[in-house]
């Protein structure tokens, strides 16, 4: 099943936090990656505030079971760190004919 997932930060406007973000951001990305190359992240990106400063996460995910996609959001190194406060989930159905592109 695929999902939207969107991860909003913990005070992003927050320096600190922002640090903590950059701490844990090669581990982030490596855990990413290495979903993606499993075919479990299909889309993600930085949300940014009005002044483009990262205020998030968001991703477009699959995965066979809601358990499996709760794992990886509780075991993402951003998520460990408390850097994302608030996770919503979306079930979502990509439109067949954006999956072309996806595979290119």
């Amino acid at each position: 099943m695929q999902y939207l997932v969107v991860m909003r930060m913990r005070d992003h406007k927050d320096s600190a936090m922002q640090e903590k973000r950059e701490a844990n951001r090669p581990a982030h990305i490596e855990n990413a990656t290495r979903l993606q190359e499993q075919g479990h992240l299909l889309l993600g990106g930085a949300i940014l505030d009005e002044e483009g400063l990262p205020a998030g996460s968001a991703a477009v995910a699959q995965f066979d079971t809601r358990a499996e996609l709760d794992m990886w959001l509780a075991n993402d190194p951003w998520a460990v760190a408390g850097v994302w406060q608030d996770v919503e989930v979306i079930p979502f159905r990509i439109a067949p004919h954006y999956l072309e592109h996806l595979s290119h």
